[in-house]
């Protein structure tokens, strides 16, 4: 059996490398970094030119058809360099029009979100005195009262330049809201990572249309694997970040690679990573093509790959030495994207008790 990626998905990750190093240097990473705006909309546009936006959409509604695996090699691309677009909650949002729409509601969005005319984000969690529980449908209070929505939600990524929203209400049922219909407020939140803004978003009296079935599990499962692949895109980067770095900086006549202590230290980072490649690659596989597997997949690699992630970037700093503590250093956009990718959807420990008990432990 081979466990190789195919010709077209390596030509896809290499094109999408390309386009990054091209078009989204660390340099422009930095300046939507630090830009009270936000990331410009001429790099979304270059990213849907090549096919990101339309990953997940089937053929017939104008997508590539392509699977999660693809959607999360492309993630994997999007960590690497840090990329300031709105590829998570777009991506999620075609999830769950794929798996719960009905036809007219894909015949309207679909053809639209895969040629960049529209973007969608996803509105799932909701504001909690205890963190773990605004990820858990149980605790989710928005609802639907003769048409339209009523509620609260929190950390929806990018939902101020979205022009649809995937909502979530109580119980873990779906609807669509268009921010442009009226009763959807909009208000920035100061998150850790300013390449993936986040928004509080208020619901008073907003036209909704429930999606049919139940997507939530597909867009959760799908959030985990995508976000588990930014976070080993990004401590990817920052393992060769480091190792330049040592390579480069000198000490007492030599550079600090020499140094024993780093070189153990660099080789434990990359021990961290590189090993953790199959898991997601494995779970994505899962969501596409064994069912009964693919809760549990997502939710270990979720788990594992996203705590991995973070203590990697801790690495990073320290092998910064004291300017891996400064907001000059690049080091730190890559650190708060593994934040990012750890705590959105839910922590480690969240996932890691899901797994045990979908395992039967």
């Amino acid at each position: 059996m081979d466990f190789a990626l195919s010709e077209e998905q390596e030509l896809l990750q290499q094109t999408l490398r390309g386009f990054i190093e091209n078009e989204c240097p660390p340099s422009v990473v930095r300046e939507s970094f630090d830009a009270e705006a936000g990331p410009d909309p001429g790099l979304w546009k270059g990213l849907v030119e090549l096919g990101i936006a339309g990953l997940l959409v089937p053929e017939e509604r104008g997508g590539a058809g392509l699977g999660l695996l693809e959607a999360a090699l492309a993630a994997e691309e999007l960590g690497h360099g840090a990329v300031p677009a709105p590829f998570l909650g777009h991506a999620l949002a075609c999830v769950a029009l794929v798996a719960g729409g009905s036809d007219a509601q894909k015949r309207r969005w679909l053809p639209a979100l895969a040629s960049g005319e529209a973007v969608a984000s996803v509105a799932l969690a909701e504001p909690s005195p205890e963190g773990s529980d605004a990820w858990d449908p149980a605790h989710w209070r928005c609802r639907i009262e003769d048409g339209r929505l009523r509620g609260r939600k929190a950390w929806v990524p990018q939902a101020a330049g979205a022009d649809l929203l995937v909502v979530a209400l109580a119980g873990g049922r779906l609807a669509l809201a268009e921010t442009g219909a009226g009763g959807v407020g909009i208000a920035p939140l100061d998150g850790v990572d300013r390449t993936r803004r986040l928004d509080a978003v208020d619901l008073d009296a907003a036209p909704a249309e429930p999606l049919e079935g139940d997507a939530l599990p597909r867009v959760r499962d799908a959030g985990l694997v995508l976000l588990a692949a930014d976070a080993f895109g990004a401590a990817y980067r920052l393992v060769r970040m480091s190792a330049e770095y040592a390579q480069s900086r000198q000490q007492f006549g030599q550079p600090i690679a020499q140094f024993q202590g780093l070189k153990h230290q660099l080789a434990d980072m990359a021990l961290d990573v590189d090993p953790t490649r199959s898991l997601w690659w494995y779970a994505a596989h899962a969501f596409d093509h064994l069912p009964a597997e693919a809760e549990r997949a997502a939710a270990l690699a979720k788990a594992h790959i996203t705590d991995r992630a973070v203590q990697v970037a801790r690495g990073a700093v320290r092998a910064h030495g004291g300017l891996g503590f400064t907001w000059e250093c690049d080091v730190q956009i890559w650190f708060k994207r593994t934040l990012f990718d750890r705590a959105w959807l839910g922590t480690p420990e969240v996932h890691r008790e899901r797994a045990a008990a979908l395992g039967g432990w």
